[in-house]
């Protein structure tokens, strides 16, 4: 079974950063690309950033770029998103998801309130 699980989340100032993790399991994580979405409240579903297989090229929105680094250890089955300068905006619940698989997690609610 396909699973992931994101977590990290929690509530931020302006200005300030985390750090997302997502553990999968159920399938060979080092062989698929990957992917962040989130969700803000009363919003649809957000492209954020995302991987290849291997780690070594990413993309991310024009809402995140420069601020969140996407990265990932194969060999922990992992995937982290680094997120600074946090805004308002950057308000909602974070998803990693492998498109190919049609596979999307549990997400982490992030806040960004003072």
């Amino acid at each position: 079974e396909v699973q992931l699980q994101a977590s990290g989340g929690g509530l931020v100032q302006p200005g300030g950063s985390l750090r997302l993790s997502c553990v999968a399991s159920g399938f060979t994580f080092g062989s698929y690309d990957m992917s962040w979405v989130r969700q803000a409240p009363g919003k649809g579903p957000e492209y954020v950033s995302a991987t290849n297989s291997g780690g070594g090229t990413s993309y991310y929105a024009d809402s995140v770029k420069g601020r969140f680094t996407i990265s990932r250890d194969n060999a922990k089955n992992t995937a982290y998103l680094q997120m600074d300068s946090l805004k308002p905006e950057d308000t909602a619940v974070y998803y990693c998801a492998i498109p190919s698989l049609r596979a999307r997690g549990q997400g982490t609610l992030v806040t960004v309130s003072s």
